[in-house]
């Protein structure tokens, strides 16, 4: 993913307005809106890790635990048919299904 900035556990996304030329993006993953903007790359980066940090010290001041970016813990709605056909497999390789649905996903996600 090469539109992704990472600092301290968090990422963000990045995009870019070509009407107001200027790269946006905001923190992902967690239940608050923090944004960050700029009209360059490096200044982008910065103005990421900023938020980032300006929102672990707003957290820290308003007394919030700052959200963490992922668990590791989704749920996820199949089909029942493909649900069985995922219990199938992950038996057969004598895998819990947990580990199957990790392998495929990281199959198709890790570069």
């Amino acid at each position: 993913m090469k539109n992704v900035l990472e600092h301290k556990g968090y990422t963000g996304t990045v995009e870019f307005s070509a009407i107001d030329e200027v790269f946006f993006g905001k923190i992902n993953g967690i239940r608050d809106v923090v944004t960050f903007e700029a009209d360059t790359v490096s200044k982008l980066k910065k103005a990421f890790r900023d938020a980032v940090e300006d929102y672990i010290e707003t957290c820290a001041e308003i007394g919030k635990e700052p959200d963490k970016e992922f668990k590791g813990s989704f749920n996820v709605r199949i089909k029942p048919k493909l649900h069985r056909l995922a219990v199938i497999k992950s038996s057969a390789m004598k895998i819990s299904l947990n580990q199957f649905v990790e392998q495929v996903i990281a199959k198709e996600v890790i570069d």
